[in-house]
């Protein structure tokens, strides 16, 4: 494949997996097909899937270089493109944060995508996720300054929550970083615990290719694929107290979203006339939160699974 074929390849793929995440429906607490927020409606996030797709492409190319030799793995520059696609979705539409989540999921992969097309010309998952644990291994303090500009742009204190070390919010964390040469590995490994994309990045993506991905691949097999998607999102959701919901309501609130998602599943989902039943009265409860029980990060993973399948061939 020749290399403006694999970024124009990675980038498509990367924009149809958060539209398409986003047009699934009803995914509880999320904004929807059919459902909008009061500042955030539907047509942002298709705006800011589609703003991130150069950004995708460029990460895609310089993947490739790596692996070639061209570049060094520490030169792919994660965190710059990260900080791109915040600022490119945010100029896209004017609904504010929409896929920052997706952009800090997309971004390494996005790099191991390019990697993995020059060395076989086709994607499978074992070998894409090898790649991404060489991007994610060789990324920098430079890069952790930028995904800390990127967060501070696109986030609230209020959603970001508390944090005792190295605070996005302040000033003398990105001091810190450069003075101690500290990875964004380093960081996300402190809040791990806490945050399910730090969780992802410090695990070689464990959500997306061990849950997230499997599940999403068989669903496709036995219905349609807003079924597939939605019922990925709930899998992933009963498995994993949305982090997004724990940061604005708590553990205990977050939990219990959780154990509603296993009910419907147990249900059915959105594969029987039961499990949409409850599934959209679940979108009604959490609406009625006014976004402090949206499952946001879950979301993001589920964008992620997406993504991968895409990359691997999957067509809807």
């Amino acid at each position: 494949m020749r290399r403006d074929e694999i970024g124009d390849y990675v980038s498509r793929c990367a924009s149809l997996a958060a539209l398409m995440e986003v047009s699934a429906y009803p995914k509880p607490g999320n904004v929807h097909r059919t459902r909008d927020l009061p500042e955030t409606r539907f047509e942002h996030f298709l705006a800011g899937g589609v703003a991130i797709g150069p950004d995708m492409r460029e990460l895609a190319l310089r993947g490739r270089d790596a692996f070639s030799g061209a570049l060094g793995w520490d030169q792919i520059s994660v965190g710059r493109s990260v900080l791109n696609a915040v600022v490119d979705s945010l100029e896209w539409q004017k609904g504010g944060n929409v896929n920052l989540g997706v952009v800090l999921l997309f971004a390494p992969i996005a790099a191991a995508a390019g990697a993995t097309l020059h060395e076989s010309a086709s994607i499978n998952a074992m070998d894409l996720r090898e790649n991404l644990e060489n991007v994610i291994r060789a990324t920098a303090p430079d890069d952790t300054v930028d995904i800390y500009k990127a967060i501070n742009i696109a986030m609230s204190p209020k959603t970001l929550g508390n944090v005792g070390e190295l605070d996005v919010t302040d000033e003398g964390s990105r001091e810190r970083i450069k003075d101690e040469r500290i990875s964004p590995l380093e960081v996300f490994e402190k809040c791990a615990e806490r945050d399910s994309i730090c969780r992802e990045w410090v695990t070689g993506f464990q959500i997306t290719f061990e849950v997230g991905y499997p599940k999403l691949k068989s669903s496709l097999n036995k219905g349609s694929v807003n079924d597939a998607i939605v019922n990925t999102f709930m899998h992933i959701l009963s498995q994993y107290p949305d982090s997004l919901i724990t940061r604005k309501s708590g553990t205990a609130q977050a939990a219990e979203v959780s154990k509603q998602a296993k009910k419907i599943l147990e249900a059915g989902g959105a594969s029987t006339a039961l499990g949409t039943k409850l599934l959209w009265a679940l979108d009604e409860e959490l609406h009625r939160a006014k976004g402090d029980l949206n499952p946001g990060t879950t979301a993001d993973l589920t964008a992620a699974a997406i993504f991968v399948s895409l990359l691997e061939g999957w067509r809807p």
